[in-house]
């Protein structure tokens, strides 16, 4: 029962992290890692498959014994190095102390090998990720995806109301006999349909970045120049383990 609350622990600890890009040498990566004193859960994506692992203590132990001979340390300890190797590397941030992450595919697994240093001695970890379910693709991909696309179609249509109010507004104004002070301000009225073909279209074209956040989040740039500012609207929830 406890071993099985752990695990849930775990899953639910990765729902909330955000993907990340992560660079290597060989490649470049999504992934995403929960790692608490119990195990950890990673989830990782070449946006063309996605692969999975989650262990706890036993099976860390058990790990540690085969690819480190000389170290003699309790679960937690593999657990809270792992966690100070990986989340720097996930954040785009410098690694404290010498890490060298590669990857590599076995028929349908990618292990993810780790090389760095745990009291003075040398550290190697293998990440075993075998291919995700697709109920997990559809947890953590598919339906955050949808979420975000909705959200994004919602804050479109207010913007494109907002507009069109501000048209009104304007238009008002120049009835009354207002006129502009610099001709620069000036702009054209604001043209729905060609405004949501152009939207529709652009993200084609969009490059990735280093940082994806895909939960509950959304973001929409969206800019008229003189009538109304860029609106951007992000949300990163973060969760993991604390190091003694």
């Amino acid at each position: 029962m406890k071993t099985l609350l752990q695990m849930e622990e775990l899953e639910q600890g990765l729902l909330m992290q955000p993907w990340a890009w992560l660079q290597l040498s060989e490649n470049s990566l999504l992934a995403k890692a929960y790692i608490t004193q119990q195990g950890y859960a990673l989830l990782v994506s070449d946006l063309q498959q996605v692969w999975h692992e989650q262990v706890d203590t036993s099976v860390v132990s058990q790990r540690a014994k085969e690819l480190n001979k000389r170290l003699t340390a309790p679960p937690a300890a593999f657990l809270c190095r792992l966690d100070e190797l990986l989340r720097p590397l996930l954040k785009d941030t410098a690694c404290p102390g010498k890490a060298t992450f590669s990857c590599d595919h076995v028929a349908e697994t990618l292990i993810l090998r780790v090389r760095s240093e745990l009291s003075g001695l040398p550290f190697y970890w293998n990440f075993h990720c075998t291919l995700a379910t697709p109920s997990l693709v559809t947890q953590h991909l598919i339906r955050p995806l949808m979420g975000m696309s909705l959200a994004l179609q919602c804050q479109v249509r207010e913007l494109a109301t907002l507009l069109r109010m501000k048209d009104l507004e304007i238009q008002d104004y120049q009835e009354s006999g207002a006129l502009l002070s610099r001709d620069r301000l000036k702009t054209e009225p604001f043209e729905e349909k060609s405004f949501l073909e152009q939207f529709m279209v652009e993200p084609e074209t969009w490059p990735l970045g280093k940082e994806v956040c895909i939960q509950d989040s959304s973001l929409l740039h969206c800019r008229r120049e003189g009538r109304i500012p860029a609106l951007s609207k992000s949300h990163e929830t973060t969760r993991g383990m604390q190091c003694w």
